[in-house]
């Protein structure tokens, strides 16, 4: 094979290893970093930082995916829907995996360079810990999605530390109702592969919510909503907000119709559609800023 097509492929391979080529993980990340950014900023972010913040997104999510095929890579090769990815197949090496890992975050350090500060400095380790970590917790947690939505989350207060210079308590409201979400999403996503989950003894919320399984799904957006709610309401938010989270409120009972007998391609369909969710949140956060400017 010649070199520029041997180079190629093994692109194609990290691009799959940090699954480019699926959005929706950076989307789910995406979202609560960027209602932070625009409340921070008072709905008047710098373009600057709205940069930063997304292409650190697409950094992180991307290192995140790479150390969580790592600690999987035992794992994947036998659930149906991963037993194809890049490590479990054995097309890339456990060194390549670390090699791109470090690149990954290096890339998003140096993103954060600029806005440097002891506080920024913390969180920024916290959330490479987490992210680093968040794969092995499938061993003993029991509920490593509620794990998750923290380390989906920890863009919140690092957009207060960078833009605000602290962290204020709202921001500790933002990422709660972020937990709760994620606990639904990702409870959803852990549908699709709950008989292979039980075979090879991975734990999941699915598996420990067992059969109020969907109950609990139903708890975890309302809780969510009414967190947002909450802090909507100690912001002074009015009725582009709200309309916001009634948007959502719909979405999430949409989700609910489609998983509401546990068929695996509509459970993964629901999983999907949460990107309308917090689309639909922040629509209702930047139209909140527009109309008061």
């Amino acid at each position: 094979m010649p070199r520029w097509e041997t180079i190629k492929a093994r692109l194609d391979l990290y691009e799959k290893l940090m699954r480019l080529d699926k959005p929706i993980g950076i989307l789910l990340l995406l979202w609560p970093t960027l209602w932070a950014v625009w409340i921070a900023a008072e709905g008047q972010p710098h373009w600057m930082i709205v940069w930063v913040f997304v292409l650190g997104t697409v950094l992180m999510r991307s290192a995140g995916c790479v150390i969580n095929d790592y600690a999987d890579r035992e794992f994947d090769p036998h659930v149906e829907r991963t037993k194809t990815r890049p490590l479990a197949a054995g097309a890339v090496s456990t060194r390549e995996a670390f090699a791109l890992f470090g690149v990954l975050v290096l890339c998003a350090f140096l993103l954060i360079l600029p806005f440097l500060t002891p506080l920024v400095f913390g969180l920024c380790a916290a959330a490479l810990f987490l992210a680093a970590s968040y794969p092995f917790t499938k061993r003993f947690f029991a509920l490593p999605q509620a794990y998750l939505g923290v380390a989906f989350g920890f863009g919140i207060p690092l957009a207060f530390a960078v833009i605000q210079g602290e962290v204020p308590a709202i921001a500790g409201g933002l990422m709660a109702a972020n937990v709760f979400w994620a606990l639904a999403y990702d409870t959803e996503y852990a549908l699709v592969d709950i008989e292979d989950d039980k075979k090879i003894g991975i734990r999941t919320s699915a598996l420990t919510f067992g059969r109020y399984v969907i109950h609990a799904i139903v708890l975890c957006y309302f809780a969510a909503l009414g967190l947002l709610a909450f802090v909507g309401g100690r912001l002074g938010f009015g009725w582009p907000f709200v309309a916001g989270l009634l948007a959502a409120l719909a979405i999430a009972f949409y989700h609910i119709t489609l998983i509401r007998y546990r068929e695996r391609e509509k459970c993964f369909r629901a999983f999907l559609h949460n990107n309308w969710f917090g689309a639909a949140i922040f629509a209702g956060v930047v139209l909140e800023y527009a109309l008061k400017q």
